[in-house]
Protein backbone atom coordinates (compact mmCIF):
# COMPACT_ATOMS: atom_id res chain seq x y z
CA UNK A 1 0.00 0.00 0.00
CA UNK A 2 1.20 3.61 -0.89
CA UNK A 3 2.39 5.84 1.50
CA UNK A 4 -0.74 8.25 0.30
CA UNK A 5 -2.84 5.18 1.09
CA UNK A 6 -1.61 3.97 4.06
CA UNK A 7 -1.64 7.93 6.01
CA UNK A 8 -5.39 8.06 5.37
CA UNK A 9 -6.28 5.14 6.83
CA UNK A 10 -4.11 5.80 10.07
CA UNK A 11 -5.61 9.53 9.93
CA UNK A 12 -9.30 8.14 9.68
CA UNK A 13 -12.17 10.07 11.60
CA UNK A 14 -14.15 6.59 11.76
CA UNK A 15 -14.44 4.88 15.47
CA UNK A 16 -12.59 1.86 15.79
CA UNK A 17 -13.93 -1.03 15.38
CA UNK A 18 -13.22 -4.78 16.07
CA UNK A 19 -11.25 -4.52 19.69
CA UNK A 20 -9.88 -7.36 21.45
CA UNK A 21 -8.71 -7.83 24.94
CA UNK A 22 -5.21 -8.54 24.82
CA UNK A 23 -3.63 -7.94 28.07
CA UNK A 24 -3.97 -7.84 31.51
CA UNK A 25 -1.77 -4.90 32.08
CA UNK A 26 -0.13 -2.58 30.01
CA UNK A 27 2.36 0.30 30.77
CA UNK A 28 2.58 3.92 29.94
CA UNK A 29 5.52 5.68 30.65
CA UNK A 30 4.63 9.31 30.22
CA UNK A 31 1.57 11.68 31.32
CA UNK A 32 1.54 14.41 28.46
CA UNK A 33 -0.46 13.76 25.28
CA UNK A 34 1.22 11.15 23.27
CA UNK A 35 1.40 8.98 26.36
CA UNK A 36 -2.51 9.77 27.29
CA UNK A 37 -3.53 8.91 23.72
CA UNK A 38 -1.94 5.74 23.99
CA UNK A 39 -3.62 5.25 27.08
CA UNK A 40 -6.92 5.71 25.33
CA UNK A 41 -5.95 3.29 22.77
CA UNK A 42 -4.96 0.44 25.18
CA UNK A 43 -8.04 1.27 27.66
CA UNK A 44 -9.71 -0.81 24.57
CA UNK A 45 -7.61 -3.28 25.28
CA UNK A 46 -6.24 -4.22 28.34
CA UNK A 47 -7.77 -4.77 31.41
CA UNK A 48 -5.68 -2.21 33.37
CA UNK A 49 -4.00 0.81 31.93
CA UNK A 50 -1.04 2.19 34.68
CA UNK A 51 0.45 5.58 33.34
CA UNK A 52 3.76 6.12 35.10
CA UNK A 53 4.45 10.37 35.27
CA UNK A 54 6.77 12.70 37.55
CA UNK A 55 3.74 15.17 37.66
CA UNK A 56 0.77 14.03 39.73
CA UNK A 57 -1.85 14.02 37.18
CA UNK A 58 -4.68 13.51 39.53
CA UNK A 59 -3.65 16.88 41.17
CA UNK A 60 -2.85 18.69 38.16
CA UNK A 61 -5.26 21.48 36.82
CA UNK A 62 -5.18 23.67 33.82
CA UNK A 63 -1.98 25.80 34.47
CA UNK A 64 1.65 24.13 32.67
CA UNK A 65 2.37 21.60 33.52
CA UNK A 66 5.78 21.16 35.40
CA UNK A 67 7.19 18.40 33.14
CA UNK A 68 6.01 20.45 30.13
CA UNK A 69 8.42 23.35 30.04
CA UNK A 70 7.28 24.62 26.74
CA UNK A 71 3.55 24.55 27.99
CA UNK A 72 3.34 28.31 28.16
CA UNK A 73 4.96 28.41 24.46
CA UNK A 74 2.21 28.78 21.32
CA UNK A 75 1.11 25.70 20.36
CA UNK A 76 -1.28 24.61 17.01
CA UNK A 77 -3.99 21.60 16.61
CA UNK A 78 -4.06 20.92 13.15
CA UNK A 79 -6.96 20.08 11.60
CA UNK A 80 -5.55 16.65 11.54
CA UNK A 81 -5.30 16.32 15.23
CA UNK A 82 -8.71 17.93 15.79
CA UNK A 83 -10.34 14.78 13.51
CA UNK A 84 -7.87 12.10 15.88
CA UNK A 85 -9.57 14.05 19.26
CA UNK A 86 -12.90 13.44 18.00
CA UNK A 87 -12.38 9.83 17.10
CA UNK A 88 -11.03 9.03 20.28
CA UNK A 89 -13.41 11.15 22.38
CA UNK A 90 -16.85 11.39 20.70
CA UNK A 91 -18.08 15.11 21.66
CA UNK A 92 -14.37 16.37 22.25
CA UNK A 93 -14.84 19.39 20.28
CA UNK A 94 -18.41 20.41 21.80
CA UNK A 95 -17.31 20.35 24.94
CA UNK A 96 -13.98 21.95 24.50
CA UNK A 97 -15.70 24.91 23.17
CA UNK A 98 -18.05 24.61 26.30
CA UNK A 99 -15.04 24.99 28.50
CA UNK A 100 -13.47 27.60 26.79
CA UNK A 101 -12.02 26.80 23.79
CA UNK A 102 -12.22 29.19 20.53
CA UNK A 103 -13.31 29.03 16.79
CA UNK A 104 -12.13 32.46 15.59
CA UNK A 105 -15.39 33.85 13.10
CA UNK A 106 -14.37 33.31 9.02
CA UNK A 107 -12.82 36.48 7.88
CA UNK A 108 -10.99 37.27 10.75
CA UNK A 109 -7.53 35.51 10.36
CA UNK A 110 -4.57 36.87 7.94
CA UNK A 111 -1.91 35.11 6.58
CA UNK A 112 1.56 36.96 5.62
CA UNK A 113 4.28 36.08 3.44
CA UNK A 114 7.48 37.76 3.07
CA UNK A 115 6.03 40.90 4.34
CA UNK A 116 2.87 40.39 1.81
CA UNK A 117 -0.49 39.66 2.81
CA UNK A 118 -1.68 36.63 1.43
CA UNK A 119 -5.63 36.47 -0.37
CA UNK A 120 -6.84 32.59 -0.78
CA UNK A 121 -8.16 31.93 -4.52
CA UNK A 122 -10.92 34.02 -4.94
CA UNK A 123 -12.96 30.91 -5.95
CA UNK A 124 -11.76 29.34 -3.20
CA UNK A 125 -13.73 27.85 -0.21
CA UNK A 126 -12.77 29.71 3.55
CA UNK A 127 -10.47 28.67 5.72
CA UNK A 128 -11.13 25.41 7.67
CA UNK A 129 -12.43 26.72 10.98
CA UNK A 130 -11.10 24.70 13.97
CA UNK A 131 -10.84 25.23 17.76
CA UNK A 132 -7.88 27.11 19.19
CA UNK A 133 -6.76 27.19 22.86
CA UNK A 134 -3.40 26.59 24.94
CA UNK A 135 -1.72 23.77 25.34
CA UNK A 136 -2.37 23.35 29.05
CA UNK A 137 -5.72 23.71 28.58
CA UNK A 138 -5.98 21.15 25.87
CA UNK A 139 -3.92 18.71 27.43
CA UNK A 140 -6.10 19.39 30.68
CA UNK A 141 -9.11 18.47 28.50
CA UNK A 142 -7.33 15.43 26.88
CA UNK A 143 -6.31 13.85 30.88
CA UNK A 144 -9.94 14.39 32.39
CA UNK A 145 -11.52 12.62 29.54
CA UNK A 146 -8.39 9.77 29.82
CA UNK A 147 -8.80 9.64 33.62
CA UNK A 148 -12.21 9.31 33.35
CA UNK A 149 -12.19 5.47 31.72
CA UNK A 150 -12.51 3.20 34.61
CA UNK A 151 -9.45 0.52 33.71
CA UNK A 152 -6.95 3.71 33.77
CA UNK A 153 -4.95 4.73 36.57
CA UNK A 154 -2.03 7.10 37.20
CA UNK A 155 0.97 6.70 39.46
CA UNK A 156 3.18 9.64 39.83
CA UNK A 157 6.50 8.44 39.58
CA UNK A 158 9.85 8.32 37.72
CA UNK A 159 10.52 5.36 35.29
CA UNK A 160 14.49 3.99 35.41
CA UNK A 161 14.38 0.97 33.10
CA UNK A 162 13.17 -2.01 31.75
CA UNK A 163 11.69 -5.15 33.09
CA UNK A 164 12.71 -8.20 30.97
CA UNK A 165 12.38 -11.49 30.26
CA UNK A 166 14.98 -12.81 27.03
CA UNK A 167 13.54 -10.79 23.82
CA UNK A 168 10.68 -9.70 25.78
CA UNK A 169 9.39 -6.86 27.98
CA UNK A 170 8.01 -7.28 31.05
CA UNK A 171 7.06 -4.29 32.43
CA UNK A 172 9.16 -1.08 34.06
CA UNK A 173 11.32 -0.61 36.97
CA UNK A 174 10.40 3.43 38.60
CA UNK A 175 10.91 5.09 41.30
CA UNK A 176 7.28 6.63 43.12
CA UNK A 177 7.31 10.18 43.94
CA UNK A 178 8.38 10.23 47.33
CA UNK A 179 10.29 6.98 47.61
CA UNK A 180 13.75 6.50 46.70
CA UNK A 181 13.16 2.83 46.08
CA UNK A 182 13.03 1.82 42.58
CA UNK A 183 10.13 -0.50 41.93
CA UNK A 184 9.11 -2.96 39.10
CA UNK A 185 5.34 -2.73 37.62
CA UNK A 186 4.70 -6.26 35.57
CA UNK A 187 3.11 -5.19 32.11
CA UNK A 188 2.04 -7.07 29.35
CA UNK A 189 2.69 -4.36 27.21
CA UNK A 190 4.77 -1.22 27.50
CA UNK A 191 4.31 2.60 25.62
CA UNK A 192 7.55 5.00 25.87
CA UNK A 193 6.19 8.39 25.78
CA UNK A 194 8.59 10.15 27.73
CA UNK A 195 8.98 12.63 25.01
CA UNK A 196 12.30 14.21 23.44
CA UNK A 197 14.52 13.63 26.25
CA UNK A 198 13.46 9.40 26.35
CA UNK A 199 15.86 7.29 27.99
CA UNK A 200 14.73 4.68 25.99
CA UNK A 201 17.70 4.00 24.31
CA UNK A 202 19.97 3.56 27.01
CA UNK A 203 17.28 1.32 28.35
CA UNK A 204 17.36 -0.89 25.64
CA UNK A 205 21.39 -0.72 25.56
CA UNK A 206 21.32 -2.57 29.01
CA UNK A 207 20.00 -4.99 27.72
CA UNK A 208 22.17 -5.57 24.52
CA UNK A 209 19.61 -4.26 22.32
CA UNK A 210 20.81 -1.76 19.95
CA UNK A 211 20.03 1.98 20.21
CA UNK A 212 17.52 3.19 17.56
CA UNK A 213 19.57 4.93 15.04
CA UNK A 214 19.19 8.79 15.37
CA UNK A 215 18.83 12.07 12.84
CA UNK A 216 18.57 15.37 13.23
CA UNK A 217 18.45 18.40 11.87
CA UNK A 218 20.18 22.05 13.67
CA UNK A 219 17.62 24.33 13.68
CA UNK A 220 18.37 26.74 16.42
CA UNK A 221 15.18 28.21 17.34
CA UNK A 222 14.36 30.81 19.53
CA UNK A 223 11.21 32.17 20.08
CA UNK A 224 9.15 34.22 22.98
CA UNK A 225 5.40 33.97 23.73
CA UNK A 226 3.21 36.26 25.56
CA UNK A 227 -0.56 36.54 27.18
CA UNK A 228 -2.62 39.72 25.82
CA UNK A 229 -5.96 40.42 26.98
CA UNK A 230 -8.22 39.96 23.73
CA UNK A 231 -10.83 42.47 22.97
CA UNK A 232 -14.91 41.52 22.74
CA UNK A 233 -15.04 41.72 18.80
CA UNK A 234 -11.75 42.28 17.44
CA UNK A 235 -11.50 42.75 13.49
CA UNK A 236 -8.68 40.54 13.52
CA UNK A 237 -8.46 37.27 16.13
CA UNK A 238 -5.63 35.06 14.02
CA UNK A 239 -2.54 36.01 12.20
CA UNK A 240 0.73 34.29 10.63
CA UNK A 241 3.73 35.86 9.87
CA UNK A 242 6.57 33.99 7.51
CA UNK A 243 9.47 35.56 6.61
CA UNK A 244 11.83 33.50 4.68
CA UNK A 245 15.19 34.18 4.34
CA UNK A 246 16.25 35.98 1.12
CA UNK A 247 17.75 39.71 0.33
CA UNK A 248 17.28 42.12 3.00
CA UNK A 249 14.60 39.60 4.87
CA UNK A 250 15.58 37.65 7.84
CA UNK A 251 14.18 34.17 8.42
CA UNK A 252 11.51 35.15 11.41
CA UNK A 253 7.77 33.38 11.74
CA UNK A 254 5.45 35.00 14.42
CA UNK A 255 1.65 34.75 15.19
CA UNK A 256 -0.94 35.23 17.67
CA UNK A 257 -3.99 33.39 18.36
CA UNK A 258 -6.98 33.82 20.66
CA UNK A 259 -7.33 31.68 23.11
CA UNK A 260 -9.36 31.11 26.06
CA UNK A 261 -10.36 32.96 28.75
CA UNK A 262 -10.78 36.25 26.61
CA UNK A 263 -6.77 36.28 25.76
CA UNK A 264 -4.38 36.41 22.67
CA UNK A 265 -0.85 34.70 22.79
CA UNK A 266 1.19 35.88 20.89
CA UNK A 267 4.50 34.40 19.54
CA UNK A 268 7.78 35.97 17.40
CA UNK A 269 10.72 33.75 16.79
CA UNK A 270 14.24 33.95 15.87
CA UNK A 271 17.16 31.59 14.27
CA UNK A 272 20.49 31.17 15.40
CA UNK A 273 21.96 34.23 16.81
CA UNK A 274 18.41 36.26 16.54
CA UNK A 275 16.93 35.52 19.88
CA UNK A 276 13.70 36.89 21.48
CA UNK A 277 14.40 37.99 24.73
CA UNK A 278 12.33 38.01 28.24
CA UNK A 279 12.20 41.73 28.42
CA UNK A 280 8.49 43.34 27.93
CA UNK A 281 10.07 46.15 26.29
CA UNK A 282 11.96 44.39 24.22
CA UNK A 283 9.59 42.07 22.94
CA UNK A 284 7.10 44.72 22.17
CA UNK A 285 9.63 46.59 20.09
CA UNK A 286 10.19 43.55 17.80
CA UNK A 287 6.55 42.86 17.11
CA UNK A 288 6.16 46.19 15.82
CA UNK A 289 9.58 46.19 13.94
CA UNK A 290 9.96 43.30 12.32
CA UNK A 291 6.27 41.57 11.95
CA UNK A 292 2.58 43.14 10.22
CA UNK A 293 0.93 46.09 12.23
CA UNK A 294 -1.57 43.46 13.27
CA UNK A 295 1.18 42.33 15.84
CA UNK A 296 2.26 46.03 16.77
CA UNK A 297 -1.41 46.55 16.99
CA UNK A 298 -1.84 43.84 19.80
CA UNK A 299 1.48 44.62 21.48
CA UNK A 300 0.85 48.10 22.22
CA UNK A 301 -2.93 48.65 22.95
CA UNK A 302 -3.69 44.90 24.60
CA UNK A 303 -3.26 44.97 27.67
CA UNK A 304 -0.15 42.61 28.87
CA UNK A 305 -0.57 39.69 31.27
CA UNK A 306 2.16 37.88 33.04
CA UNK A 307 5.59 37.72 31.81
CA UNK A 308 7.11 37.11 28.64
CA UNK A 309 7.99 33.27 28.28
CA UNK A 310 11.36 32.05 26.14
CA UNK A 311 12.19 28.76 24.88
CA UNK A 312 14.95 27.42 22.65
CA UNK A 313 15.19 24.03 20.57
CA UNK A 314 18.92 23.08 19.01
CA UNK A 315 17.55 20.48 16.25
CA UNK A 316 14.65 18.71 14.88
CA UNK A 317 15.32 14.85 15.50
CA UNK A 318 14.03 11.31 14.73
CA UNK A 319 14.57 8.00 16.19
CA UNK A 320 14.23 5.16 13.29
CA UNK A 321 13.06 2.32 15.14
CA UNK A 322 11.78 1.00 11.91
CA UNK A 323 15.68 0.46 10.76
CA UNK A 324 16.48 -1.75 13.96
CA UNK A 325 16.75 -5.43 13.03
CA UNK A 326 16.70 -6.69 16.52
CA UNK A 327 13.90 -5.10 19.21
CA UNK A 328 12.16 -6.39 22.07
CA UNK A 329 8.61 -7.84 21.72
CA UNK A 330 5.80 -6.46 23.86
CA UNK A 331 7.30 -3.21 23.47
CA UNK A 332 6.67 0.58 21.51
CA UNK A 333 7.14 4.20 21.70
CA UNK A 334 5.60 6.99 20.82
CA UNK A 335 5.47 11.06 20.34
CA UNK A 336 7.99 12.94 20.83
CA UNK A 337 10.06 10.03 21.93
CA UNK A 338 10.05 8.95 18.00
CA UNK A 339 10.24 12.48 16.63
CA UNK A 340 10.18 16.22 17.04
CA UNK A 341 9.94 18.45 14.82
CA UNK A 342 10.45 22.46 14.70
CA UNK A 343 7.83 23.53 16.85
CA UNK A 344 6.59 26.77 14.69
CA UNK A 345 4.96 24.14 12.14
CA UNK A 346 2.56 23.01 15.00
CA UNK A 347 2.80 19.25 14.17
CA UNK A 348 4.02 17.92 17.39
CA UNK A 349 0.36 17.22 19.44
CA UNK A 350 -1.35 16.57 15.88
CA UNK A 351 1.88 13.80 14.89
CA UNK A 352 1.46 12.13 18.58
CA UNK A 353 -2.44 11.58 17.69
CA UNK A 354 -1.61 9.68 14.68
CA UNK A 355 0.67 7.90 16.60
CA UNK A 356 -2.07 6.48 18.73
CA UNK A 357 -4.21 5.35 15.45
CA UNK A 358 -1.27 4.16 15.15
CA UNK A 359 -1.14 1.56 17.81
CA UNK A 360 -5.39 1.34 17.52
CA UNK A 361 -4.14 -0.32 13.92
CA UNK A 362 -1.36 -2.48 15.27
CA UNK A 363 -3.36 -4.10 17.98
CA UNK A 364 -6.90 -4.45 16.38
CA UNK A 365 -4.74 -6.21 13.52
CA UNK A 366 -4.01 -9.48 14.96
CA UNK A 367 -0.54 -8.99 16.48
CA UNK A 368 1.85 -11.49 17.09
CA UNK A 369 2.86 -10.39 20.55
CA UNK A 370 6.12 -12.60 20.50
CA UNK A 371 7.62 -10.51 18.25
CA UNK A 372 8.80 -6.90 17.79
CA UNK A 373 5.75 -4.68 16.95
CA UNK A 374 7.13 -3.90 13.27
CA UNK A 375 3.74 -3.52 11.62
CA UNK A 376 3.08 -0.28 14.07
CA UNK A 377 6.50 1.16 13.50
CA UNK A 378 6.37 0.91 9.76
CA UNK A 379 2.68 2.61 10.19
CA UNK A 380 4.43 5.62 12.63
CA UNK A 381 7.20 5.87 9.93
CA UNK A 382 4.13 7.29 7.09
CA UNK A 383 3.23 9.88 9.95
CA UNK A 384 7.08 10.65 10.69
CA UNK A 385 7.73 11.17 7.36
CA UNK A 386 4.51 13.49 6.36
CA UNK A 387 5.80 15.78 9.25
CA UNK A 388 9.51 15.41 8.60
CA UNK A 389 8.98 16.26 4.75
CA UNK A 390 7.07 19.46 5.26
CA UNK A 391 9.15 20.85 8.36
CA UNK A 392 12.93 19.85 7.37
CA UNK A 393 11.94 21.10 3.41
CA UNK A 394 11.07 24.35 4.73
CA UNK A 395 14.14 24.61 7.52
CA UNK A 396 16.67 23.22 4.74
CA UNK A 397 15.99 27.00 3.28
CA UNK A 398 17.37 28.78 6.22
CA UNK A 399 21.07 30.00 5.91
CA UNK A 400 22.72 28.64 9.25
CA UNK A 401 21.22 24.88 8.28
CA UNK A 402 23.56 22.87 6.13
CA UNK A 403 21.59 19.64 6.08
CA UNK A 404 20.99 16.66 5.63
CA UNK A 405 19.44 17.02 2.60
CA UNK A 406 17.43 14.73 0.90
CA UNK A 407 18.23 12.91 -2.42
CA UNK A 408 16.63 15.42 -5.33
CA UNK A 409 16.71 18.20 -2.83
CA UNK A 410 17.56 21.20 -5.53
CA UNK A 411 14.50 19.73 -7.64
CA UNK A 412 12.28 18.87 -5.07
CA UNK A 413 12.72 22.68 -3.72
CA UNK A 414 12.01 24.08 -7.11
CA UNK A 415 9.11 21.99 -7.68
CA UNK A 416 7.83 22.92 -4.25
CA UNK A 417 8.07 26.59 -4.90
CA UNK A 418 6.13 26.31 -8.29
CA UNK A 419 3.33 24.31 -6.32
CA UNK A 420 3.02 27.01 -3.53
CA UNK A 421 2.44 29.86 -6.15
CA UNK A 422 0.00 27.97 -8.27
CA UNK A 423 -1.68 27.41 -4.74
CA UNK A 424 -2.17 31.43 -4.24
CA UNK A 425 -4.05 31.16 -7.48
CA UNK A 426 -5.71 28.48 -8.15
CA UNK A 427 -8.15 26.19 -5.74
CA UNK A 428 -8.04 22.97 -6.58
CA UNK A 429 -4.04 23.37 -5.68
CA UNK A 430 -4.39 25.23 -2.49
CA UNK A 431 -6.83 22.52 -1.12
CA UNK A 432 -4.21 19.90 -1.61
CA UNK A 433 -1.60 21.54 -0.39
CA UNK A 434 -3.42 22.93 2.69
CA UNK A 435 -4.26 19.16 3.19
CA UNK A 436 -0.81 18.26 3.16
CA UNK A 437 0.61 21.02 5.67
CA UNK A 438 -2.57 20.54 7.65
CA UNK A 439 -1.42 16.91 8.20
CA UNK A 440 -4.57 15.42 6.70
CA UNK A 441 -2.92 13.84 3.87
CA UNK A 442 0.48 12.80 3.12
CA UNK A 443 3.34 14.92 1.38
CA UNK A 444 3.30 12.01 -1.84
CA UNK A 445 -0.32 13.33 -2.60
CA UNK A 446 1.30 16.21 -4.54
CA UNK A 447 3.59 13.94 -6.55
CA UNK A 448 0.76 12.34 -8.40
CA UNK A 449 1.66 13.37 -12.46
CA UNK A 450 -1.75 14.90 -12.68
CA UNK A 451 -1.42 17.46 -9.82
CA UNK A 452 2.94 18.04 -11.05
CA UNK A 453 1.52 18.59 -14.46
CA UNK A 454 -1.34 21.19 -13.41
CA UNK A 455 0.77 22.92 -10.22
CA UNK A 456 4.44 23.43 -11.95
CA UNK A 457 2.29 24.97 -15.37
CA UNK A 458 0.39 27.65 -12.85
CA UNK A 459 3.02 27.99 -10.74
CA UNK A 460 5.37 28.99 -14.01
CA UNK A 461 2.72 31.43 -15.08
CA UNK A 462 2.66 33.43 -11.98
Amino acid sequence: MSAARRFAVISSSESPKDQKALFRRAVVVGGSVAGLMAARVLSDHAEDVVVIERDDLTALGAGVRPGVPQGNQVHALLPSGQRQLERWFPGFVEEALAEGAVTPPRGTNRFYLDGQLRQDPPSGPAAAQGIVSSRPFLEALIRRRVLAIPNVRPVAGRAEGLLMDGDTVTGVRYVAEGDNTVTGQKADFVVDATGRSSRLGDWLDAYDFPKPPMRRMAIKLNYATALYRRPADPDVWTCISIANPGPGRTARIGGFTPIEGGRWTLLVSGYDADRPGRDADEFRERCVRDFPPEFGEVATKAALEGEVHTYHQADSRRRDFHRLRRFPARLVAAGDAVASFNPVYGQGMTSAMLHASCLSEYLRGDPDLSRPARAYFADVKVVVDAAWQVSTMADLALPHVDGPYPAGYRAIRWASGLIFKASMRDQAVNHRLGQVTTMLAHPSALTSPRFLVRALSIGARA
